[in-house]
């Protein structure tokens, strides 16, 4: 399928949401709970006032979907189905089929040497946003789902090539008739219990390496290591390492004004020792905003932040549109 510059161009709006797989099975103080509740139904009232035709989802996995047997640094889904992990929906996710081939092509056409997955499987890193925008994620608009790699070292995406990534997809986007959101689905400052191939158990690093899908028991033991070590760093145990609001709010800033040239000349190693290892999935966001005109301040209605300990997340939510 060939795609030819849209005589006029559509409206697109960006939508950055932090996630939690802990929402709703940690405890949080009645505030922190309000906050979050009027933030997520401040997004939803902005989005479905949007419209929107179409959606480009980019989001982390969790060793859920994609594993260091075969890991890329991007993969675009043709078809995709949520895991339903913790308390996120299970079921096939309306993927935009053609679509998300033809970007896969201009994608390549651009240099970018992107995965395709016809067989994607996703979790709460995906799901979650779509589950709290619309309740069931099977009757979302169509949706492109794209997968950025966060978390398994050598080929995490660097910050210049997300933000690369995100100024092609706006170009493919540029031939398209349809009021396109580009959802980041990604943490901002936060390191839980994910493990790495350093990690000294041979039986972590197989289960980690190895592509298969865990038993009830395990996602259960899983489930109840991330609960605790969220009541954990809510404890101000030492051995989780504190979230970064000071560096949240210095990202949020970043994707608010556009101007994203010190962000990414900032170093890879430096979002881990300052936000955590898990803070990569940040990315998705600088994907996601790169797709909206950069260098210049966009209407943001919306641009809440929150550090919630017991959640493992510094939970920011942000919401802007271009103007036409």
């Amino acid at each position: 399928m060939t795609y030819t510059a849209s005589p006029q161009r559509a409206s697109r709006a960006f939508l950055g949401m932090s996630h939690s797989p802990l929402l709703g099975l940690n405890h949080i103080d009645d505030e922190d709970q309000m906050a979050i509740d009027v933030a997520v139904s401040a997004a939803r009232t902005f989005v479905h006032e949007f419209a929107p035709e179409l959606i480009v989802l980019i989001g982390p996995d969790h060793y859920n979907g994609f594993f260091n047997e075969l890991m890329p640094p991007f993969c675009i889904g043709s078809e995709a189905t949520a895991v339903g992990d913790y308390l996120s929906p299970a079921g096939p996710l309306n993927v935009a089929q053609d679509q998300a081939l033809a970007l896969a092509s201009h994608l390549m056409d651009d240099d970018f040497d992107m995965a395709v997955s016809r067989r994607m499987r996703v979790d709460h890193g995906f799901s979650q946003a779509l589950q709290f925008l619309w309740d069931d994620e099977m009757n979302t608009p169509p949706v492109i789902p794209m997968f950025v790699n966060s978390v398994a070292q050598p080929s995490i995406a660097r910050l210049s090539r997300c933000r690369a990534l995100g100024q092609s997809i706006g170009r493919f986007l540029d031939t398209l008739p349809q009021r396109t959101l580009l959802i980041g689905s990604g943490g901002l400052s936060h390191e839980p219990p994910v493990p790495t191939m350093e990690h000294p158990d041979p039986a972590i690093r197989e289960r980690i390496t190895d592509k298969r899908t865990p038993t009830q028991q395990e996602r259960d033991a899983k489930t109840e290591r991330v609960k605790a070590a969220g009541m954990a760093l809510a404890n101000g145990e030492a051995w989780m390492k504190p979230l970064n609001p000071e560096w949240d709010r210095h990202w949020m800033h970043a994707m608010a004004s556009g101007e994203l040239d010190a962000l990414c000349a900032t170093s890879e190693e430096s979002i881990s020792k300052e936000a955590g290892n898990s803070a990569h999935e940040s990315k998705t966001w600088l994907v996601a905003r790169s797709a909206l005109p950069l260098n210049t301040e966009l209407p943001c209605p919306l641009q809440s932040y929150r550090c919630m300990p017991a959640l493992i997340a510094g939970y920011g939510v942000m919401f802007m549109h271009t103007k036409n």
